[in-house]
């Protein structure tokens, strides 16, 4: 018998961005802030691809008003410039108590551009009214869509 646990690979969904000539800079390059916008617009696709609903429905049923960032880093490989295809390739990497990690591959075909990941909080308005926001449980609802 095998102690061995295995483990499902991520569910990984691709977000596609055909890069424009405004979203590159003089030498004709992505401008590097377009790609966390993209980045960004792939993490909420990933969830709308699992099936949990907008974040307007889950501030009314769940009170999560979405899943800002607190951390991110980068690793830019290759450049990208107007005309090229890119896809992001999105996956939760690891689930923790109230954040969690999100990977990013940004490729062009076959090509590395772009390695991203970033951790994200599940963020609920405040009990007491007060403005800003907190970090809440992961609702197992929502888990179990993106498992």
């Amino acid at each position: 018998m095998s102690d061995l646990i295995e483990h499902k690979p991520p569910r990984t969904v691709t977000y596609n961005v055909r890069v424009e000539f405004g979203d590159c800079d003089p030498a004709g390059i992505v401008w590097f802030p377009n790609f966390f916008r993209w980045i960004d617009a792939a993490s909420r696709h990933f969830f709308e691809a699992c099936g949990v609903p907008r974040w307007e429905e889950t501030t009314r049923t769940l009170g999560v008003i979405g899943t800002p960032l607190v951390d991110t880093q980068a690793r830019f490989i290759k450049t990208a410039s107007y005309g090229d295809h890119l896809q992001i390739h999105t996956a939760i990497t690891e689930w923790r108590g109230k954040s969690f990690v999100q990977s990013y591959r940004v490729c062009r075909g076959e090509d590395l551009i772009l390695e991203c990941q970033e951790v994200r909080i599940f963020a609920s308005a405040r009990e007491d009214g007060s403005p800003g926001i907190r970090a809440v449980l992961i609702p197992p609802q929502i888990r179990a869509l993106c498992d």
